[in-house]
């Protein structure tokens, strides 16, 4: 029975989730496509817990563990010529929420589903690589056009080159000391 949200507690912070919202937690050990659980539910619809709801389970699609923005940290002591600045990445595992389970429930979605995602981008891979090779053979057979015009523009700043004087060289610094 899907309820309409859920508060669970990961990371030593509580998040008010529901089906198909997209939220970033603390890293979690797993891999990109895994599901994961959170079994530590405060609250389901209307029913709060004391001080978890019993049965309760939230399911959760991993979909990526990365950094988040660098947080500087300056500190300065004033009058004292003192300073220190630092820097700080917090890792973040962002997880699609699937499914709020009541009950006692075991997710339906497995993690079968990451072998069916590799698998429909190895079969988008040998497309791309057909598109690829169109495209290239369709470039090399416009690019002699595309190099005749560069040789032209070139033959044509030559002529005006030509029909300009020559700069003359600058003064060598020896000849402005033989005449001082």
């Amino acid at each position: 029975m899907n309820m309409t949200f859920a508060v669970i507690k990961t990371g030593g912070k509580q998040y008010k989730v529901a089906a198909n919202d997209v939220i970033k937690i603390e890293k979690l050990e797993a891999e990109a496509g895994d599901i994961v659980t959170f079994d530590q539910v405060l609250m389901v619809g209307d029913t709060i817990g004391a001080p978890l709801v019993e049965g309760a389970l939230v399911a959760a699609e991993l979909v990526e563990t990365k950094k988040q923005k660098t947080v500087i940290i300056f500190k300065k002591r004033r009058r004292h010529n003192s300073r220190r600045r630092n820097g700080h990445r917090q890792l973040l595992t962002t997880v699609r929420i699937t499914e709020i389970l009541t009950g006692g429930a075991k997710p339906t979605i497995k993690a079968a589903a990451k072998a069916e995602k590799t698998e429909t981008v190895a079969e988008k891979a040998p497309a791309k690589k057909a598109e690829t090779k169109a495209t290239k053979a369709e470039a090399a057979a416009d690019a002699p056009a595309k190099k005749a015009a560069p040789k032209k523009a070139a033959a044509a700043k030559e002529d005006t080159a030509a029909e300009k004087p020559a700069k003359k060289a600058p003064a060598k610094k020896a000849d402005k000391a033989d005449k001082e």
